[in-house]
């Protein structure tokens, strides 16, 4: 797969193991969700309105654009959420259903 984000600095720190539906991903300790989800899958979530991939939006937790789901169901704020070792991070709703609209 083609990666749009590239980590060039602070390559240095620990990596830590986590798994993005259901593939496993590592990250760098203190990386957010979004930075671990935006290199390993090139897009943090599809849209449930239809209209495309997403990477988030504000980047500082205030608008609804960036969030993942933990696999038992907890929902998370991908850019605020620090990565833990283990994590299991689905990208989209569980249980959630959107309209093919392609």
């Amino acid at each position: 797969m083609s990666q749009r984000f590239v980590r060039l600095g602070e390559t240095n720190r620990t990596p830590v193991r986590i798994a993005i539906d259901g593939r496993p991903a590592e990250a760098l300790a203190g990386d957010t969700l979004m930075v671990a989800v935006l290199n390993n899958a090139g897009q943090l979530r599809e849209s449930e309105f239809g209209d495309g991939k997403r990477a988030g939006f504000c980047l500082m937790g205030a608008c609804q654009d960036c969030w993942v789901w933990t696999a038992d169901g907890e929902r998370l704020r991908a850019c605020t959420t620090v990565v833990k070792e283990g994590m299991h991070i689905v990208t989209t709703q569980p249980g959630a259903t959107w309209p093919n609209l392609a």
